[in-house]
């Protein structure tokens, strides 16, 4: 975290809105906390403090910025690079596991007491578990109230508030106004058809969105995803319903488009949107690490800011990932559209074409092995994941433990080095999985006058870690091949 008090007071002097999330300022006199990035004038040194969380702030008794809006600013890189305990927790708050689980149950996910997650999450972010929830409550609660028509007792509980006084009690305290002022204030343009939000999704630039979108669209199940209108769209399967998100680049944020079965969701559908984006990445300190490699320095020139595409559910992602082994993407989107029309459940989408979730692996384990029209040993793949898939024997999340998930996934028959690596990468958000075995890999590196083999390449790329999977993104882009020809 950037804690560093003199580092800190640069960059809020700077309004260096690269470290926006990273960390937050509060003001002593005025009782308020900012982003770096504010665009007020700053204060006065000695009367800034920093904090590494929103929550940290509000717990301390700080007022968020109206001006600012820090609340709302791009979630610390830190969760996505890092594989420990408080980053898992943290992945799983804003999955929000503790409004469905309680605090028992998000340290029952980590396999921790609640004691020590507590105990570890207030050493590093100056907040417990139960205090970050309900940051998180509170800009739910805002997005509500700014976004659509609703009674506010619907939305006290939409965001996961226990009772309109607790509702009332939070947002008064964490904006300085009540809810009725907070819609007061809002656009008059904002939308208010019902259960549709229109929400801008931030990041840090740069983002560059040919690959992030390009990849996305490309390898589009039909049914579940598709590009439309300039945005990429698709069926999520939610906690407490579906949804359908439509998400479009635009220069300064992601357009985001949620039409949502049960607004308990919200806040899940949001997390999942930006981790499938890699939105929370920090593309300064990827990019700048990439640049020392003088082969890459020029493809980073040429187009920094590129984001690993990433998914929405990690054990649907690790199914397609099965389903594309050996073939092209053509095929492994037929095969996938099968699987979905014959077992998917089906959805509306008045918007759009789409018609249906991914199946879940329950379903999918029910599938008979003779109608899976793909070679033998790649079906004992295919049913082999989804049955552990199905009775919990494997779990792939966002809380998993990348090394443990890895030696669980090898020990699965038909998953090598390319297959583990590549759920690792896409699914788990290992920001430093690589894949030298990749076709578009080694066609890349041998374009470059990078090294041949595997070992060797592997040698070469120790100088790009913790980001060779960033690295991935730069090499395929030299390739002008469909993204196909995926080995095991």
């Amino acid at each position: 975290m950037h804690l560093d008090r003199e580092h800190c007071v640069r960059a809020v002097q700077s309004k260096d809105a690269r470290f926006d999330g990273w960390f937050f300022t509060a003001v002593l006199t005025t009782r308020i906390y900012c982003r770096p990035s504010c665009p007020v004038v700053p204060p006065k040194p000695a009367n800034m403090t920093f904090y590494p969380s929103a929550a940290a702030c509000q717990q301390a008794g700080f007022r968020a910025c109206k001006r600012c809006r820090p609340d709302t600013s791009p979630g610390s890189p830190e969760w996505n690079q890092r594989a420990d305990l408080v980053a898992r927790a943290m992945r799983l708050i804003a999955d929000g596991v503790v409004d469905r689980e309680g605090v028992p149950g998000l340290a029952a996910r980590l396999g921790y007491s609640p004691r020590q997650v507590e105990r570890q999450l207030l050493a590093e972010l100056g907040a417990g578990p139960l205090a970050l929830a309900r940051a998180q409550r509170a800009q739910t609660a805002r997005l509500l109230i700014e976004t659509t028509a609703l009674p506010m007792a619907e939305i006290a509980f939409a965001s996961g508030f226990s009772s309109i006084r607790t509702f009332n009690d939070t947002v008064r305290e964490v904006f300085a106004l009540s809810p009725t002022e907070l819609r007061d204030r809002r656009p008059r343009t904002a939308q208010h058809a019902p259960g549709a939000l229109s929400l801008r999704l931030p990041f840090r630039a740069p983002l560059n969105p040919d690959n992030l979108f390009g990849h996305l669209a490309a390898t589009a199940v039909p049914g579940v995803e598709e590009w439309r209108d300039g945005a990429y769209r698709r069926t999520l399967r939610l906690p407490y319903g579906h949804g359908i998100a439509a998400l479009a680049p635009k220069p300064d944020h992601i357009a985001c488009r949620l039409a949502l079965s049960d607004l308990r969701d919200l806040p899940v559908a949001i997390s999942r949107c930006r981790r499938l984006l890699d939105l929370d990445a920090d593309p300064v300190a990827v990019d700048d690490q990439l640049r020392s490699d003088p082969v890459l320095a020029p493809l980073v020139d040429k187009a920094p800011g590129r984001r690993v595409p990433r998914t929405v559910d990690e054990a649907e992602f690790a199914v397609r990932a099965v389903l594309g082994q050996q073939v092209s993407t053509a095929a492994a989107r037929t095969h996938a559209a099968r699987l979905v029309a014959a077992h998917g459940t089906p959805v509306d989408d008045p918007e759009g074409g789409l018609t249906h979730l991914f199946p879940s692996p329950e379903a999918l384990a029910d599938v008979p092995p003779e109608s899976l029209a793909m070679p033998r040993s790649r079906r004992t793949t295919f049913t082999t994941l989804v049955s552990r898939l199905a009775d919990g024997t494997l779990h792939l999340g966002v809380e998993s433990d990348w090394a443990e998930a890895r030696a669980r996934l090898l020990s699965l028959p038909g998953f090598g080095p390319w297959t583990v690596d590549v759920v690792a990468m896409r699914a788990l958000g290992d920001p430093d999985a690589f894949l030298p075995t990749d076709l578009g890999i080694r066609r890349a590196a041998q374009e470059l006058g990078l090294p041949g083999t595997p070992a060797a390449l592997t040698a070469r790329a120790a100088a790009w870690r913790p980001w060779r999977a960033y690295a991935v993104q730069y090499l395929w882009a030299t390739d002008s091949h469909p993204i196909n020809f995926l080995p095991v």
